[in-house]
């Protein structure tokens, strides 16, 4: 029964709505998995297969409930559910339950999908790592999967669930995706909405999705948000190269990558430019750093008065960071990125998408850890949309790859030019 969880989610929806299967039988696929390997891998926050068989049942009592109908997702442990706890990745909010669905799980449940469950998030979507293990990594030497998106992107990389909600401030989707050898997809900011998510930087956090490939990520993003993404390119692609300025932060296995990228773009077509950010760009990391840090500060103030022994000291840390930044240095950094982002959009007049690092490497060694979203933090400020595509593995085994920028609202273009990636590298 497990091939079942092997096909698109679009496939599994069309064989599920058209009785050639049961939603039953794929939670059921899903739930065997889950008990097989999350006692090694720990994805889950929350799981109740008598749950999320409920869910099922139902659906398969029913006519088809939309275009996601029995399709099973994994719920980052940020976002609120009304039928399963939300502890948002802390010991302050341990069995919190919460009267509402997020907007983006009751917009996915409107459309049929089916909550698996929980998945392991960092504590507050920041750096405090929960205990996932990347499943990538051999049993016995247990590397990070990334953060803050951990337990989604380890439920998906091993075959739990197609398809898991991710949230992005800084690196939360594209690291993990990274670290994990599966797709990530941050769309443009504001594409999904953020009610019912536990705030940690309102202008920069970022719904998106972890998948198994760029379709499986089109195609759930693309219902939610009503966006047209099952697009193809036409044309030569035309590809900006792009190191960033901290390059001098990759590691070799990071440039290797970068390059058989660009070398497979080019011999599909693809014209390669070498890209240089604008000025402004350059000081686009530190201004992320101070608007999370400032954001977060006001965000948190509750927990900080109230439950400041249930706060880690890495998240306390980082909230007297963000106290330390004053309103003016904070518009300063808002501004700056404001600047850039206009000439980072004149970039795409001469080219249709920037290649550019995801990580500095594989995945780091431990669960201490989630590893630096330094190639993450400027395109999260920008807003623009990225898409993770793994591209194979590193020197040690651990997977690998690349992110591929569109212009702010070009989600479609971007995710045609992932795809055509994708598809070179198939």
């Amino acid at each position: 029964m497990n091939n079942i969880l092997t096909l698109p989610a679009s496939e599994l929806v069309r064989r599920i709505s058209q009785r050639e299967i049961t939603a039953e039988a794929v939670v059921r696929a899903c739930t065997e998995r889950i008990l097989a390997d999350d006692t090694r891998i720990r994805a889950w926050q929350f799981f109740d297969p008598a749950l999320a068989l409920q869910q099922a049942r139902a659906l398969d009592a029913g006519s088809p409930a939309g275009a996601l109908h029995g399709l099973p997702i994994g719920v980052k442990d940020l976002m609120d559910t009304a039928d399963m706890p939300s502890t948002y990745g802390s010991v302050i909010y341990a069995g919190h339950r919460p009267a509402t669905d997020a907007a983006v799980v009751a917009m996915s449940r409107a459309e049929g999908a089916i909550v698996m469950g929980k998945t392991v998030t960092t504590e507050f979507a920041t750096f405090q790592p929960g205990a996932t293990c990347n499943p990538r990594a051999p049993v016995d030497q247990p590397h990070t999967p990334g953060g803050s998106s951990s337990g989604s992107a380890a439920a998906v990389a091993a075959g739990m669930v197609p398809l898991a909600f991710g949230s992005q401030t800084a690196g939360s989707i594209i690291r993990p995706a990274a670290y994990c050898g599966i797709v990530g997809y941050k769309p443009t900011h504001g594409t999904l909405p953020l009610a019912g998510i536990k705030p940690l930087s309102p202008s920069l956090d970022t719904v998106g999705v972890l998948a198994r490939s760029v379709d499986d990520a089109a195609f759930f993003v693309g219902v939610l948000a009503r966006l047209p993404l099952q697009v193809v390119a036409h044309g030569r692609l035309r590809v900006g190269i792009c190191h960033t300025p901290h390059w001098d932060r990759a590691g070799d296995d990071s440039r290797a990558a970068l390059a058989r990228t660009a070398r497979l773009l080019e011999q599909a077509g693809a014209v390669l430019t070498d890209l240089v950010l604008p000025e402004a760009c350059n000081g686009l990391t530190a201004a992320q750093i101070d608007i999370m840090g400032y954001e977060a500060s006001a965000a948190f103030a509750p927990e900080l008065l109230n439950n400041p022994d249930g706060l880690s000291d890495a998240f306390k840390r980082l909230l007297a960071s963000g106290l330390a930044v004053d309103g003016t240095r904070f518009f300063a950094a808002q501004e700056l990125a404001a600047i850039a982002r206009q000439s980072v959009d004149a970039l795409f007049n001469h080219v249709d998408i920037v290649l550019a690092p995801s990580t500095e490497g594989e995945a780091p060694a431990g669960i201490a850890a989630t590893g630096d979203p330094i190639f993450n933090r400027l395109w999260t400020l920008l807003g623009n949309p990225c898409v993770h595509v793994p591209t194979g593995t590193g020197s040690t085994g651990m997977p690998l790859g690349v992110t591929l920028i569109g212009p702010r609202r070009g989600d479609a273009q971007t995710i045609a030019a992932a795809r055509e990636l994708e598809r070179q590298l198939s």
